[in-house]
């Protein structure tokens, strides 16, 4: 029953059996949520008060899905078969996707001991269900008796018996326990890999202090160290002087900054250096990853890893997703190759020097004085306009225009948060009551994990005809830049994360599936990032942004032309990013694809498909993929993000550009997307909601047609 948990942003994964839940149910009542206890544990859970908490948590749900066990083993009814693995799914994965937040964003260290041992343990006791031939039996009878259950649940039957099948249930002994290995392995080098990005971020050590400028000093740590003093008279008295400088983490958004902020292209070389050659740890990492994955995929049929994980997608082949990005990296390279241009001669007149190449390090810093140049932008005026409250706000407006529903504060009772910055909310509709629940955890802090994700933490799932388990996710960014988290104001590219993970959680909020195996961003893979992508073009709608985004003192709403100008700026090296993200897909691909005997050194790889699919060069002794944390994520799909560039902008086009705050809009989006999760195939929904010719068919799978992109980007598709 192995199947992906999509939780998304760097939108995590893992190996397991369907997704979330709890042991205690939550019920549509507004009654019911008021007479919770004054006092709970972690995100409601009543185990958790403690961290020790997780001894009982993984206990009870290993004892309740075994009790389901023993009644599946009876085989009751096909409707009772799905209703009992669902619920089985549903008990199991609330102990994994509780310890998986943890894990990661929790700052006791306890608490996040605690979780990794529940998770391993978990985990351990999936691969028992993994192989469980009663509950595979039980499955398939249900699958034969299709024509007894419901649309959903007979979905639900086959995909189990897919998923029990990707397991490797229907293998000899000897390789099922080897498939068993394998996946315990993946699970643990995937974990490894993920600490040791947080473990060993990188750094250097900048002398003198001056050559990092002031608007990046809230990102450093002073250092100091001794010089001997010149002069005569200090010399007679021993005296020694101290330097001081900065050290500069070189974790992702750090990075970021000093590469787009540092006037000092030597501190920008040594950052980038530095940066994209973190953790070295994660080379042995990643290699024995890759190799595991390819033995797991062989093993169950597969020529290799690439074509296991596409199986289920609409892509369903690598050859599929490799022609659709050929013909995506053919289409922009032309442009692509003329924004290099463009940078690389601004750079030469900046510096004097006609001969002076364009460095990789030099990218984010001349495209941001290029944009400036032209559109006369100021990252803090921008900045100004998006206090992080006031933005907060705009995700109510988004709830309450779309939906007619609204976002309410509610009060964490004791023991529920993991930190004080935690804020709770509830999806309240007023016909429909509550719809579900989110948590924010929007702050930088240390120790947490470094991205911006979007967990569920349960799924929704009917339980009775009348009673309904409403979904509750978590969102988690890491916006810093103030040390007062009320006084934060975000950059344009923090709203635009803010809002695409928003898009998860809606999906997840919304959906209305029967069962949890299909609950929100339960859904294709190829598929799971079009909600998100959809969401960024709100960031950017000045309809949208004048009716949250106001400046943090004055109160004036963001003026058009400054949005315009914001436009502008983006769409300056629009081929350029979407080059990046072609090349990033590329690599997953060829680092998960068939294997090469002997087999090659990723990095090595990774500089020749840098050279072939980008402007730019590659530079020698990096190793970026260390740090990529989407090959464990994604592993061969992080093509998906293109797929949902392509989705998103024929949904933006033709459902909600025209009017893309109105209540129609919202219900279009609702009812023919959203309230699906993945209870219905892909293209079914897409179809139904943007009309023919948002996909093309070919070779036996499915790809996004491209046009309303190209039409977008304005380049040309010969």
């Amino acid at each position: 029953m192995l199947i992906l948990l999509r939780r998304h942003g760097p939108k995590l994964f893992q190996n397991t059996i369907m997704n979330s839940g709890n042991l205690t149910r939550l019920h549509t009542s507004a009654a019911a949520s008021r007479l919770r206890p004054t006092t709970t544990g972690l995100y409601g859970f009543d185990h958790l008060k403690t961290p020790k908490g997780f001894h009982r948590f993984v206990d009870d749900a290993i004892q309740r899905s075994g009790e389901l066990v023993t009644y599946i083993a009876t085989m009751p009814s096909s409707a009772e078969i799905i209703r009992a693995m669902d619920e089985i799914s549903d008990t199991v994965c609330s102990v994994v996707d509780s310890a998986e937040l943890c894990r990661h964003t929790h700052p006791d260290r306890e608490f996040i001991e605690e979780a990794n041992n529940a998770w391993m343990k978990i985990n351990e006791y999936l691969h028992y269900l993994n192989t469980n031939h009663t509950l595979y039996d039980a499955v398939k009878k249900a699958e034969q008796e299709s024509h007894l259950l419901t649309e959903e649940a007979q979905r639900a039957a086959r995909y189990l018996r897919i998923d029990f099948e990707r397991g490797g249930i229907h293998l000899p002994a000897e390789k099922l326990d080897r498939v068993n290995q394998l996946s315990i392995e993946i699970s643990q080098l995937c974990r490894e890999y993920s600490e040791n990005i947080i473990i060993d971020p990188g750094s250097v050590d900048i002398f003198p202090s001056s050559r990092v400028p002031k608007n990046l000093h809230h990102l450093v740590k002073p250092i100091y160290h001794s010089a001997s003093a010149n002069s005569r008279e200090s010399l007679n008295l021993g005296n020694t002087m101290k330097k001081k400088g900065f050290r500069i983490e070189t974790d992702a958004p750090t990075l970021s900054s000093v590469l787009q902020l540092t006037p000092d292209d030597e501190v920008r070389k040594m950052a980038y250096i530095r940066g994209n050659s973190s953790p070295q740890a994660n080379l042995g990492v990643l290699n024995r990853l890759i190799s595991a994955r390819n033995e797991l995929a062989q093993i169950l049929g597969y020529r290799s890893y690439a074509e296991f994980s596409m199986k289920p997608n609409m892509a369903s082949s690598p050859e599929v997703v490799m022609s659709f990005l050929e013909e995506m990296s053919n289409m922009v390279r032309p442009s692509a190759d003329e924004e290099f241009r463009k940078i690389r001669d601004f750079k030469r007149g900046k510096c004097g020097q006609i001969s002076e190449d364009l460095e990789p390090w030099d990218e984010a810093y001349y495209t941001a004085l290029m944009k400036s140049s032209v559109y006369n932008l100021d990252s803090s005026v921008v900045a100004s306009y998006f206090p992080l409250p006031q933005c907060i706000e705009g995700l109510k407006v988004l709830v309450q225009s779309l939906f007619g529903a609204t976002f309410c504060s509610v009060p964490l009772a004791p023991g529920e948060s993991w930190h004080p910055d935690v804020l709770k909310m509830s999806l309240h509709h007023p016909d429909e009551g509550d719809l579900g629940y989110l948590y924010l955890d929007l702050h930088s802090r240390k120790g947490k994990y470094p991205g911006c994700a979007h967990f569920a933490i349960k799924g929704g799932r009917r339980v009775s005809e009348t009673d309904y388990q409403l979904p509750v996710v978590a969102l988690i960014c890491n916006f810093s830049g103030s040390p007062d988290p009320l006084n934060v104001r975000l950059n344009h590219w923090e709203l635009e994360t803010l809002f695409h993970e928003f898009g998860h959680a809606l999906h997840s909020l919304l959906s209305r599936t029967d069962y949890q195996h299909f609950s929100g961003t339960r859904v294709a893979l190829d598929l799971a990032e079009t909600p998100s992508n959809l969401f960024e073009y709100y960031a950017w709608d000045y309809r949208v942004l004048r009716t949250f985004a106001r400046h943090y003192s004055t109160g004036e709403v963001i003026p058009q032309k400054l949005v315009e100008s914001m436009e502008g700026a983006r769409k300056m090296f629009a081929a350029t990013e979407l080059q990046r993200q072609i090349f990033y897909a590329v690599m997953d691909q060829t680092l998960f694809g068939e294997q090469p005997n002997p087999p090659r050194d990723p990095s090595s790889i990774v500089a020749d498909l840098k050279t072939k699919y980008t402007s730019w060069k590659h530079v020698e002794g990096t190793h970026w993929q260390s740090r990529f944390n989407h090959l464990l994520n994604y592993g061969a799909g992080y093509y998906s993000y293109l797929y949902a560039k392509c989705l998103s902008a024929s949904i933006w086009q033709k459902v909600c550009k025209e009017d893309p705050l109105s209540l129609s809009t919202g219900v279009a989006l609702r009812k023919k997307f959203l309230q699906h999760g993945g209870a219905r195939e892909p293209a079914d929904i897409l179809n139904g909601l943007v009309g023919n010719g948002v996909l093309r068919y070919c070779n036996g799978g499915i790809v996004p047609d491209i046009s309303s992109l190209c039409e977008e980007m304005k380049l040309d598709r010969r």
